[in-house]
């Protein structure tokens, strides 16, 4: 495989880095630095904080999130499969049946640890 392909990607890509710290590099210079009392202080909409920026969250939530990664991703997997069924064949078929069976298996589960309950 010849190298010189890739020539007008890194061209692309070095162009994009160039403009990019270019731009930044010019807001910092020329950009305005009066901060004030007012610009200085935390924003909640137009009012002061009610409580600490570093409150802890319910451990649930983050629950809710893992859950929702895992069980959203199966498209990642389905998604291709189903492009390629037909070359599969049963092999495919039988595959992505356990794969499905076992999110099934893992959603059952989930559900009966009461992990979808939000109180």
């Amino acid at each position: 495989m010849d190298l010189s392909q890739y020539l007008p990607v890194l061209m692309f890509l070095g162009v994009g880095t160039i403009i990019g710290i270019a731009l930044l590099s010019l807001g910092t210079i020329l950009g305005p630095r009066r901060p004030d009392a007012e610009k200085l202080t935390p924003y909640e909409c137009g009012f002061g904080a009610f409580e600490d920026a570093r409150m802890k969250f319910d451990v649930r939530y983050y629950l809710m999130a893992i859950l929702f990664i895992v069980f959203d991703l199966e498209i990642a997997f389905i998604f291709p499969w189903a492009v390629v069924f037909r070359d599969l064949g049963l092999f495919g078929l039988i595959e992505m049946g356990l794969f499905l069976a076992l999110l099934v298996i893992g959603f059952v589960y989930v559900w009966k640890k009461g992990a979808l309950e939000w109180e």
